[in-house]
């Protein structure tokens, strides 16, 4: 009995490593193409590296943040750039497109519903 209560154990263990496996490797799905079709849209991120929702939009991408068209506009209550002082940047995060404005933090599916870019790959 005592064996076969060690089998069931390990064979438990071993779903809820391969479950585990399985969500960490859907919740890092590569977003590149629809960052590239953000961007080939002139779709604009606008941000400061010490906001806390920034940071959060930024790791919606994970890694295909880099072909997202982000522009940092410098520190929370500091000085702020030329560029987003000249489309007037009132709250962070701010996505521009087509050319309307978006405050706040938006998900993949207002982003995708907005811009005309598939979340599909």
């Amino acid at each position: 009995m005592k064996n076969k209560n060690s089998i069931y154990g390990g064979i438990i263990i071993l779903i809820l490593v391969v479950g585990i496996f399985v969500i960490l490797k859907e919740d890092s799905k590569n977003y590149d193409d629809f960052a590239k079709c953000l961007t080939e849209k002139e779709v604009r991120f606008y941000g400061s590296f010490e906001c806390p929702h920034c940071a959060q939009q930024k790791s919606f991408f994970g890694d295909s943040i880099k072909f997202v068209n982000y522009i940092e506009c410098g520190p929370l209550g500091g000085p702020m750039n030329q560029v987003c002082k000249d489309v007037d940047i009132r709250a962070y995060p701010t996505w521009f497109i087509d050319e309307f404005r978006y405050e706040g933090t938006q998900t993949f599916e207002q982003l995708s519903k907005l811009s005309g870019c598939s979340l599909s790959n």
